[in-house]
């Protein structure tokens, strides 16, 4: 079998994992009002995608000029009629705000909206915290805000949320078109985190990326670090969900970042498919966000990097593909919002977390790994503390050397944006 042959196997074989699932257009367009007992989740957009003039659709999958901005706030349905961890979309419209996501404002703003927006938003929390999420790949505009939705409403994570969105044609055929426009994105994310974080009215900022959007999320640090000698405190975490970006490029994103860092977590599935189709189409050794943690030369590489892991192997959801695990899972996604997103390590055994989400994923408890400092062996597995002590003098070939790692509602970017923007 030829390369090219090879590739179209793959991508053939994705294409039946992944289905069409049949879903309405124009979601997006605002419901009168919502349900008893349903929950809002208001979020303030930042978005390279074009504007688009159809009702409900906001944006396309089309490469916006500038950084745009939308206020957008979604009706969840009342939790005694829903699984925690799904998107609840209508099969008709308009949809019932008692079964289904709903949208109650769909509006495009300015920069000075999103801003006050966003601190008001962040006001209600101590530390006053952001959480911006990258979405990856084959997603519309309409599918970011849902799911971001989810996942702010599952997780209760206590910060603002901000949606970093970039241009996909949410189309499985257009992988290349969306991996440029990733790229074409990192400047912009970039000026948005570092808005955010230069803030004086936000104490922390934590980054949530999925998939292909964990490459524009790393770019933007790597850019940042290079660009201003250092990625700013108040950058605290980032969780990199399924990350679709090569090893390889990845350590030397990582090393080019320099110190301080902010915490990394990884969630890694060596049963995604869709990464699995990934790997095959660029001839990679292997994508970041399916690597074995067990084995090297990752097991070592990742304790030297002292990044921390959570292994999803064995969780197990309503995807096909097995590439959304970290938010279709209602434990992993809680946990989410419950300690990562407030800076404490997976790995703290002052609250027994290994056994705690061995048990709730499982069904059973989980068999504690005795090697390599891995908690459990299936479905959690973190680099604990008395790992990094075990291995601090062998060299990982992950990140070698390294020590830690620890209006119109489009504005046109100035020069030099204001340290106090919010979102651009």
């Amino acid at each position: 079998m030829t390369r090219r042959s090879a590739k179209m196997a793959a991508l053939a074989a994705f294409l039946a994992l992944a289905g069409c699932g049949g879903r309405p257009l124009g979601v997006l367009v605002p419901v009168a009002s919502s349900a008893p007992g349903a929950s809002t989740v208001e979020i303030v957009v930042a978005t390279t995608r074009a504007a688009d003039v159809r009702p409900g659709e906001m944006f396309n999958g089309e490469r916006g000029r500038w950084l745009s901005f939308a206020d957008i706030v979604v009706s969840i349905p009342p939790d005694a009629g829903r699984k925690v961890g799904e998107v609840q979309w209508p099969e008709r419209l308009p949809g019932d705000p008692a079964k289904n996501f709903v949208t109650l404002k769909a509006a495009p703003i300015g920069l000075d909206e999103a801003r006050a927006l966003v601190h008001a938003a962040a006001a209600k929390y101590k530390p006053r915290r952001v959480l911006v999420f990258v979405h990856g790949y084959n997603n519309r505009f309409d599918d970011a805000v849902y799911r971001f939705a989810q996942i702010m409403h599952d997780s209760g994570a206590p910060a603002a949320p901000v949606l970093f969105t970039w241009p996909s044609r949410a189309n499985l055929l257009a992988y290349g078109y969306d991996r440029e426009s990733a790229t074409y994105s990192r400047d912009a994310l970039e000026r948005v985190l570092a808005a955010l974080a230069a803030d004086p009215s936000i104490d922390e900022v934590s980054i949530l990326a999925h998939s292909m959007g964990n490459w524009v999320t790393l770019e933007a640090l790597r850019q940042m670090a290079i660009r201003d000698r250092h990625i700013p405190k108040k950058i605290a975490n980032v969780m990199l969900a399924a990350p679709d970006v090569d090893v390889d490029v990845f350590r030397t994103q990582v090393e080019a970042m320099g110190e301080p860092r902010p915490h990394f977590t990884l969630f890694v599935s060596t049963d995604d498919r869709a990464l699995a189709v990934s790997q095959r189409i660029w001839g990679s050794r292997s994508q970041l966000g399916a690597i074995n943690p067990n084995v090297e030369p990752y097991k070592t590489g990742l304790a030297k990097a002292r990044l921390e892991v959570v292994d999803l192997s064995d969780v197990k959801t309503s995807d096909a593909l097995a590439h959304g695990k970290f938010a279709e899972s209602p434990d992993v996604v809680r946990l989410i919002g419950t300690r990562l997103v407030e800076g404490q390590p997976v790995s703290d055994s002052k609250v027994g977390f290994g056994d705690r989400i061995g048990e709730i994923t499982t069904g059973a408890g989980a068999a504690v790994g005795a090697a390599a400092g891995l908690i459990l062996t299936a479905p959690v597995a973190v680099v604990d503390s008395a790992t990094r002590d075990n291995y601090s003098a062998r060299v990982g070939d992950l990140v070698p050397g390294s020590a830690a790692v620890g209006d119109t509602g489009e504005a046109k970017p100035p020069k030099k944006l204001p340290s106090s923007a919010a979102n651009d």
